[in-house]
């Protein structure tokens, strides 16, 4: 029975997931980017860190290898992710910055292959190549200031910022799977920590470059600021990252990514929804092609043996 609840889980975790880039839309529109991943993370490892000093103190003792490990996460996944994505957030819909998400499976399966020796064959590359075809229409899609950012033919800054995003994000996730296997750290403490260090990275960046006068949100919109935070960290810091932590203990991060090819469409309907923009039916085509690429590198992970070997442990 364990198998298919954790498959649940996983559809739960993304549905959950893809609702935060219309929700941080919304936030981005009152207050500064950089406060608000401050803010938004201090308020997640506080808690977290609060709760361990609480219950299980003795699990913040770590040693030397575990504190750089858990820096590193909090240097990549935490702060530099997210600076990456509320910039391209600010400039691109939320449907499309989701779906640029949808390249981490290729970013997971090239870190898989450097950090836990996960072969990669000519089926993979084939993936891949099928996956980056079915995206490329998507980055044609361009209006408003996103047209002004235009570097390359198809691509501007801000798609650049997500896929450099998106690379992190994974990268933050391999050392996640690193820190909770091998080190025996604790989702909690690795989320909590990482998410802490990586708020005061985001506050002195505010501190540096961001007006506060006094703070960086809109005059009279603390408390709308306030709630969103609020609830936006309760469901993406508290719930969904450890949600994820957890499940990378049953799989791999590959096929994580690979579940996470719906979070496009949810994206496009939670969008729809909470700020109105309507759904790309270009989106849902270029989700489907890109479904193909990963399924390709999915049964060859299967044939190979990794993701039953980690189901099974």
């Amino acid at each position: 029975m364990l198998l298919p609840m954790n498959v649940g889980l996983i559809f739960l975790l993304y549905m959950m997931w893809s609702s935060m880039f219309p929700l941080a839309k919304l936030q981005l529109e009152i207050s500064s980017p950089l406060f608000l991943i401050a803010t938004r993370m201090g308020l997640a490892g506080i808690i977290l860190i609060g709760y361990l000093l609480i219950r299980k103190r003795q699990s913040l003792r770590l040693k030397g290898r575990e504190w750089i490990s858990i820096f590193i996460l909090a240097l990549t996944s935490i702060y530099l992710t997210n600076v990456f994505e509320y910039y391209g957030l600010k400039h691109l819909s939320a449907a499309k910055t989701c779906f640029i998400y949808s390249l981490t499976p290729f970013f997971s399966a090239l870190l898989s292959y450097i950090h836990f020796k996960e072969r990669m064959t000519p089926i993979k590359w084939l993936g891949m190549g099928i996956g980056i075809c079915g995206m490329l229409p998507v980055f044609q899609m361009q209006t408003g200031s996103e047209s002004l950012l235009q570097v390359f033919s198809i691509f501007s800054l801000a798609d650049l910022a997500v896929i450099a995003a998106a690379f992190l994000a994974i990268y933050g996730w391999v050392i996640l799977r690193i820190v909770v296997k091998n080190r025996d750290v604790s989702p909690l403490v690795a989320n909590g920590l990482s998410m802490l260090i990586g708020s005061i990275m985001a506050l002195v960046h505010s501190l540096c470059v961001e007006t506060w006068n006094p703070t960086p949100v809109a005059s009279g919109y603390i408390l709308p600021f306030t709630a969103g935070v609020a609830g936006v960290t309760l469901l993406s810091n508290i719930i969904c990252y450890n949600l994820y932590g957890y499940l990378l203990r049953h799989y791999t991060a590959t096929l994580m990514s690979f579940c996470g090819l719906l979070s496009p469409v949810f994206a496009s309907f939670s969008s729809w929804i909470i700020i109105g923009e309507p759904p790309s039916p270009l989106i849902f085509l270029s989700t489907g092609v890109v479904g193909i690429g990963v399924w390709v590198i999915y049964r060859e992970e299967l044939k190979q043996g990794y993701i039953t070997k980690k189901a099974k442990a």
